[in-house]
């Protein structure tokens, strides 16, 4: 059995599922693109190859086994991009939220009945119909539970706006006891640089009190100020609209002290060591031209309890 914990994106990792680009199908067409940095590759022709994105993969399957992380993959299914486990599904404490995503999705859910055939059944939620929530955009942080969100009239219009009101008011519910804070995020259909497809492409946490933040990502100036405030300033790395593009802030945390990076963000990098972390550097570039990176490609099921 799993017996899953999850308070936040740093404690130390024990089991996490990650994604397989294995039989991932044919380059989309334009018209089949969920985002538009996707859909930017399928029309310059540039749009990844099955064997790189299997071979980044597995330079980030062996970081976690360096570590002596647990790691669970999805069954593969023929033809299907499964590389984004965030998306389908995510924890917060002992729960696993099946997220309502993209209906043609849903069988990369059932791909991962090897996790959910360990977990207690009354642990595993599915959200009611008209909750739309991914796990890019659910970020715990201890007491906190911060989510990104579109709330705009035009909500419907846009193929990049993945949570909506309702699963605020959802995960409210659901957790009477954290504060649940709502950040409205920039979307665009067509632009990936005015585009936060989830709130981990324009913000993570990293560490114990440090955060990576791009101001841009949110449409809401007090919002981004609160993140600010909340973590203080000294404690901010700031990227630009093309580092958010190349998703700096998708990075993956092993430990308070250990971040999995790409290894051509060199400025975030140093950065982080200069502030203490150990940086495991790998290849992601070919992964994120599908508008995710780390973050997006992993679910983590256990962490450790922090001592206080």
């Amino acid at each position: 059995m799993i017996r899953l914990h999850i308070e936040n994106e740093t404690s130390p990792l024990r089991a996490v599922l990650l994604g397989t680009a294995k039989s991932c199908g044919p380059t989309p067409k334009p018209e089949e693109a969920y985002d538009p940095k996707s859909l930017e590759h399928i029309l310059a022709g540039t749009y990844p190859k099955e064997e790189d994105m299997v071979r980044e993969m597995d330079a980030f399957a062996r970081v976690f086994q360096k570590y002596g992380v647990e790691v669970y993959r999805p069954e593969v299914l023929e033809d299907c991009n499964q590389i984004f486990a965030r998306d389908i599904a995510f924890v917060i404490e002992d729960k696993l939220f099946h997220a309502n995503i993209l209906p043609d999705r849903e069988r990369e859910f059932v791909a991962i009945h090897e996790v959910l055939d360990m977990i207690a059944p009354e642990n595993i939620i599915r959200p009611p119909a008209e909750v739309h929530i991914e796990g890019g955009d659910v970020m715990p942080w201890n007491d906190h539970i911060f989510i990104g969100t579109y709330t705009g009239a035009d909500y419907a219009s846009y193929i990049t706006a993945r949570t909506n009101k309702e699963a605020v008011a959802y995960i409210r519910e659901m957790f009477p006891h954290k504060t649940v804070k709502s950040f409205e995020l920039r979307k665009s259909n067509t632009d990936p640089r005015e585009n936060a497809l989830h709130l981990d492409c324009c913000f993570q946490p990293v560490g114990k009190d440090k955060a990576i933040l791009h101001k841009n990502g949110f449409l809401v100036e007090e919002e981004y100020h609160y993140l600010v405030d909340f973590f203080g300033p000294e404690n901010i790395f700031e990227i630009d609209k093309d580092e958010m593009y190349q998703m700096f802030s998708n990075v993956f945390s092993i430990s308070p002290e250990v971040v999995v990076s790409e290894k051509n963000f060199t400025r975030l990098n140093h950065w982080l060591r200069n502030q203490g972390f150990t940086v495991e550097e790998i290849p992601y570039a070919e992964i994120a031209k599908q508008e995710g990176l780390l973050r997006c490609s992993t679910m983590p099921l256990i962490r450790e309890r922090m001592s206080s």
